[in-house]
C-alpha cells in the first residue's frame, strides 16, 4: 500500500530527482535521516520499510517540513515486490534517479553459535535485498540515461568484528556487489558506491547498548573522534554520492566511523 503526501522543497542539490530509500521506517534510523535530507534537497522520496506504519510516519514527517514523500510497505527479499515498486515509481514520476539500499539487520554471535537459519536471513535481507533493488532499478536508470545507487554496507566488511562473522560476510558481499555493479553500469551513466558506517546512534545500536552508560563508554572509547556517529552523518555521505557533486565517483567505498577502523 502506498500513501502519497504533500509538496515542497528547501534545497536544490537533488532538485527534480526521484529517490527510493529502503529500510527507512524507523524515525531515528539512518534511512529516515537520509529520506529527510534528500527531501530537503529537492528529491521526491519513496520511503519503504517492512513496517508500513513506520514508513508512513517518516513520510508524513517529511511532508510536514514541506518535502515530497510517499510511503510503501516492502519486503526487500521479494523479487516481485521490487519489480512492482520500480514500475509504480516509474509510472508516477517518469524516472528513477536514486536508490539507497539501506534495509538491513544485525545478529551478534560467534560462528559456532549462529543458526544456519539466521545466516540465511542475514543474506536474504542484507545481500539479496540490495541485489534485487539493483536489478529492479538498473533497467529504468539505463533508459533514463543514468542514476546513482548507494549501498549501505558496514565497517564489518572492511575489518574483523567480534561476534559478527555472519553479519560481516553479508556486508562484505554488499561491498563486492557494489564494485561489480559500478563496473558493469558505468557505460550507462549509473554510479554505484558503498557507505560503511561504524557505530551509529540508531535504534538497532541502542538495543545492543541498552542505555548502559558503561557499554556506551566502551563503544566510544576506541573511536578517535570521541563520539558515536549520528544517522545524519551517514545521510550526509549518501547525499554527496547521490548528487552531481559525485558525478566522477563510482565503485568506491566511504567509511563513516569517526576513525574507528584506523585506530
Amino acid at each position: 500500500m502506498e500513501r502519497a503526501v504533500g509538496r515542497g522543497a528547501l534545497g536544490s542539490r537533488l532538485s527534480g530527482k526521484t529517490a527510493i530509500i529502503t529500510g527507512a521506517g524507523s524515525m531515528h534510523g539512518m534511512g529516515a535521516a537520509t529520506a529527510r535530507l534528500f527531501a530537503r534537497e529537492g528529491a521526491s522520496v519513496i520511503v519503504t520499510d517492512l513496517d508500513e506504519a513506520g514508513a508512513a510516519a517518516v513520510a508524513a514527517s517529511i511532508t510536514q517540513e514541506g518535502g515530497i514523500a510517499s510511503s510503501r510497505s516492502q519486503d526487500v527479499r521479494q523479487e516481485e515486490g521490487w519489480q512492482e515498486l520500480a514500475a509504480d515509481v516509474l509510472k508516477r514520476f517518469g524516472h528513477i534517479d536514486i536508490l539507497v539500499n539501506n534495509a538491513g539487520i544485525y545478529h551478534a554471535a560467534y560462528v559456532s553459535d549462529t543458526p544456519v537459519a539466521m545466516l540465511d536471513r542475514l543474506f536474504e535481507i542484507n545481500l539479496r535485498g540490495a541485489f534485487l533493488g539493483c536489478q529492479a532499478v538498473i533497467p529504468r536508470m539505463r533508459a533514463n540515461g543514468g542514476g546513482s545507487i548507494v549501498n549501505i554496507s558496514s565497517i564489518a566488511a572492511l575489518t574483523g568484528v567480534h561476534r559478527s562473522a555472519a553479519y560481516a560476510a553479508t556486508k562484505g558481499a554488499v561491498r563486492a556487489l557494489t564494485k561489480s555493479v559500478a563496473l558493469d553500469e558505468a557505460p550507462y551513466g549509473i554510479r554505484c558506491n558503498s557507505v560503511h558506517p561504524g557505530t551509529i546512534e540508531t535504534p538497532m545500536v541502542g538495543q545492543l547498548l541498552q542505555g548502559d552508560p558503561a557499554a556506551i563508554d566502551a563503544a566510544i572509547a576506541p573511536i578517535p573522534l570521541g563520539r558515536l556517529g549520528r544517522p545524519e552523518d551517514v545521510a550526509n555521505m549518501s547525499l554527496f554520492l547521490a548528487s552531481q557533486e559525485a558525478s566522477y565517483v563510482t565503485g568506491a567505498e566511504f567509511v563513516v566511523d569517526g576513525g574507528l577502523t584506523i585506530a
